[in-house]
């Protein structure tokens, strides 16, 4: 080959950088995709109409049917629930919450927790229900 062939534009494409790209995308879709919100397993009361609280940035409060209560799937008391949650509102004020209560729990201790979400003036806030079978 002569130097003339060699200072030519390039004819093939170099795909390798959009191949990581791809990737890159593919991996990102993939774990969105599979995103939920943490908590623990609780069987759920029914309702013929719930609406979707998951949002990145929502906390979510569990119960479960002993009556222990979790933040994001760790376990809490009543206390460090307040104070997570005062925390969180300090650094974020308008976050949603959704407390999913376990149907056979007590509902005193739904009460309670529902108690301190009013006393931190939280306003979004959301009681997750499953679907009845039709």
């Amino acid at each position: 080959m002569d130097d003339d062939e060699m200072d030519g534009p390039v004819d093939g494409i170099n795909i390798t950088p959009l191949v990581d790209v791809l990737m890159v995308v593919l991996v990102m879709f993939i774990l969105t995709a599979t995103a939920q919100v943490a908590g623990i397993q609780v069987d759920l009361p029914k309702a013929s109409a719930s609406v979707s609280l998951s949002e990145p940035k929502t906390k979510a409060v569990s119960v479960n049917n002993d009556g222990q209560v979790f933040l994001d799937a760790y376990p809490v008391t009543l206390q460090e629930l307040e104070d997570r949650l005062r925390t969180e509102k300090a650094t974020n004020p308008d976050f949603p919450v959704v407390l999913r209560g376990d149907a056979a729990v007590q509902y005193q201790k739904v009460v309670e927790v529902l108690d301190i979400l009013r006393r931190l003036e939280l306003a979004q806030v959301g009681l997750v229900t499953g679907k009845p079978k039709n």
